[in-house]
């Protein structure tokens, strides 16, 4: 790995479920009960905003239950202890990673933990309950939202993260489906541009053809043991 300095992290639903986090692709398709259209669309925010708006008020009460596992520790101590380019670009909406002391990351799909302005787009921390109709710090509309990419909407930072598999000489693909784009088309991006690519997934994903390594188990098992290996322990 003499040759390794610039490495992208792409972290999925595979990762926090360890930590008591439900998935999307739950049991026939739910997550927590419901189907995704009905919860995670502009479309389903505009028929029925009691039902989102409640559903990731729960999400977020629920962040208060669940404590970072090995995974996000791994990480965390790699984002201290790597001297050459790093970025962690998760598709979770919960705050794990930056409570494992992960700093050199984004949520590309948004936070629970945030709030986000349907009028004039400005977003705000927001720890409690959202209810509809929430007055935006920034501009005063009562059109505050969960700030969540919803299915249908671009995913935030787009121009960087890009810029980054650009760079990198590794990308690591963590506990995702490989169904969901763009972020299902990393590897083939940061392949196209040189770099090495490794899987690390409880079962194959959907893109599992694409890495030229996959390795199978338990993120808080394997994570651990990869970021043991990159920094020479």
């Amino acid at each position: 790995m003499q040759d390794l300095r610039n490495i992208v992290i792409l972290t999925g639903a595979g990762i926090s479920a360890e930590s008591g986090i439900a998935t999307f692709r739950g049991p026939g398709g739910l997550w927590e009960g419901h189907r995704v259209e009905d919860v995670c669309t502009p479309e389903a925010l505009a028929a029925d905003p009691e039902l989102v708006h409640r559903f990731y008020d729960l999400r977020r009460a629920a962040l208060a239950t669940v404590e970072p596992n090995a995974a996000h520790r791994a990480l965390a101590r790699l984002d201290e202890a790597w001297g050459g380019g790093l970025l962690i670009v998760t598709q979770n909406v919960d705050d794990l990673h930056e409570r494992a002391g992960a700093t050199r990351m984004l949520h590309m799909h948004g936070e629970l933990l945030s709030a986000l302005c349907a009028v004039c787009g400005a977003r705000e921390s927001w720890a409690g309950s959202l209810p509809e109709g929430s007055i935006c710090g920034a501009c005063g509309s009562a059109a505050l939202r969960p700030d969540i990419v919803f299915f249908g909407e671009m995913p935030y930072q787009m121009e960087r993260i890009e810029a980054a598999l650009a760079q990198a000489d590794l990308f690591v693909s963590i506990g995702t489906s490989g169904a969901v784009y763009p972020a299902a088309g990393f590897v083939q991006t940061a392949a196209y541009h040189g770099a090495a690519t490794l899987e690390l997934n409880l079962d194959p994903s959907m893109g599992s053809v694409f890495f030229e390594e996959t390795r199978i188990g338990a993120a808080g098992m394997l994570v651990p043991a990869w970021v043991d290996e990159v920094l020479g322990r």
